[in-house]
């Protein structure tokens, strides 16, 4: 059986501790690999190994950080579909959206390359007499990312470019569900010459997560997960007097006008809710149809997610995969089964779903649910799964006081033909992420990506400009020289002495 180990200090660390989780294909519920769980010992040593390795890097020139990361990208580039190929083997999404994942983590990737610009500092001349003023950003130290199962690959690389681009050393513990890819970023960093100890992988459990909140040595911690786990990340890092950016979990609501185009609201609708078996925090999961034409949406939805190919991620016809684990699916099942008696019309019952060939397989279908209360379960939690809920509001304003009643406030969208109340949903809306004809508003590399309320736990959104400012702290330099002129006696810089 593969094992995934560590990497640590620029190569292969065997695990230690003895502890091992399993890694299963969901496609086929078969176990194939196991990881190593770090032990608070082994994390204190590849803390160490980075701690070394920033004496150095965050020393190192802009010019030698950006060669690395012009060389990282193309290696990147290069290896996308290897890279792929190890999501579809541990996470179980279809190809074509694996490799959607790595092309987003490469504008981060690219991002970090322009690292010279973002760190120009500022510089104010003869504030005062022969005074001037400059503030500049420098690099904190060792910083720690723990990231979800969902995108192995794209949310490490939201983290790491830019932190070592800004000349820290990271630490990244991934989701022990979905191992592998981490590694492979961690082994191309190598190859395009990071130094050792600047990037390391240490994979675990909680035992690990907790010793990396608690180490002295850790300055700053991102986090991308649920908002139980980033609200307890956010509370033990902070006590512990570390940085922290953790980004929680969501409901997000697209709210349908009257005037919307229904047929692309409803596709809108189908990509965005059951994309990646609806394993993302920017699905949309909760669809608010705005007068009379919430049974139209629903029967369009329902049209186009009867279509959607059902099957294994190395599959080039699949369009969805299974979900990470049995205990996932049965949980996401469980929403289904209860929504009819909380008050919903089941429109689409996907539980019980199988694959011919793979019936071990984590498999569930595709389900919407309709006239579903917000005082149910399947609304309040953050199901992670292919559940669609559909709610219905007479006008926009109860639209979008049902939307800002909610605890989450990841991302939103309207659709709508009408300028001036896409202008007042943008403004009105309490969400950090807002999308117009737009369903998934994930921003591009250059903007920052992040939530308000039960999303976000922490000043700073992640990546952009405030991931760069969450990488580094400012200090600002107030100097004044004497004018050559007044040289002591004695002194001759060529100076006229008549002024």
């Amino acid at each position: 059986m593969k094992t995934v180990n560590h990497w640590i200090g620029g190569t292969t660390v065997e695990g230690a501790s003895g502890n091992y989780g399993p890694v299963t294909d969901p496609a086929t519920g078969e176990v194939t690999t196991q990881v190593a769980l770090a032990s608070a010992e082994e994390v204190d040593a590849a803390v160490r190994v980075a701690k070394e390795a920033f004496l150095s890097w965050g020393q190192s020139s802009l010019a030698a950080r950006t060669k690395v990361l012009f060389a990282y990208r193309a290696l990147l580039d290069a290896n996308r579909d290897a890279i792929a190929e190890l999501i579809v083997a541990e996470h179980g999404k279809v190809h074509s959206d694996a490799l959607g994942e790595v092309a987003r983590g490469l504008e981060i990737v690219e991002l970090a390359c322009g690292i010279t610009t973002q760190l120009k500092g500022e510089l104010s001349t003869s504030v005062s007499n022969r005074v001037d003023v400059a503030a500049i950003r420098q690099p904190l130290g060792v910083v720690a990312g723990i990231t979800p199962f969902n995108f192995p690959a794209m949310v490490p690389m939201w983290m790491f470019p830019l932190a070592v681009a800004c000349g820290n050393t990271f630490i990244l513990k991934p989701s022990e569900k979905d191992p592998s890819a981490a590694n492979k970023l961690a082994e191309l960093a190598a190859e395009a010459g990071l130094p050792a100890g600047v990037l390391n992988v240490v994979h675990g459990d909680k035992a690990a997560v907790d010793a990396l909140l608690a180490h002295p040595d850790v300055v700053a911690v991102s986090f991308v997960g649920s908002t139980p786990i980033a609200r307890h990340i956010h509370t033990t890092a902070s006590a512990n007097g570390k940085r922290v950016q953790a980004l929680g979990g969501a409901k997000n609501h697209m709210l349908v006008l009257p005037d919307a185009d229904l047929d692309a609201a409803a596709d809108a609708a189908v990509s965005a809710a059951y994309g990646s078996a609806g394993e993302r925090c920017m699905a949309i999961s909760a669809v608010v149809a705005v007068g009379a034409i919430g049974d139209a949406l629903v029967e369009k939805i329902r049209e186009r997610a009867e279509k959607i190919k059902i099957g294994p991620g190395n599959d080039p016809a699949s369009e969805m995969g299974p979900l990470i684990t049995a205990a996932h699916r049965d949980k996401v099942a469980s929403y289904v089964k209860g929504a009819a008696g909380q008050g919903a019309e089941v429109v689409l019952d996907g539980t019980g779903y199988t694959v011919d060939g793979h019936e071990n397989g984590h498999w569930i279908g595709l389900s919407l649910l309709d006239h579903v209360r917000t005082d149910s379960d399947a609304y309040r939690d953050e199901i992670f799964g292919p559940v669609l809920c559909v709610l219905r509001a007479e006008t926009y304003e109860e639209g979008v006081a049902l939307i800002n009643a909610s605890p989450f406030g990841n991302g939103t969208a309207i659709f709508t033909r009408d300028g001036g109340a896409a202008r007042r949903f943008q403004l009105e809306i309490q969400a950090g992420m807002v999308g117009v004809n737009v369903p998934i508003p994930v921003p591009v590399g250059y903007h920052s990506f992040g939530g308000w309320k039960d999303s976000l736990f922490g000043d700073h959104h992640i990546y952009g400009n405030d991931g760069i400012h969450f990488y580094t702290r400012g200090k600002v330099v107030t100097t004044r020289w004497p004018d050559p002129s007044e040289a002591p006696d004695g002194v001759d810089l060529g100076f006229p002495r008549n002024h």
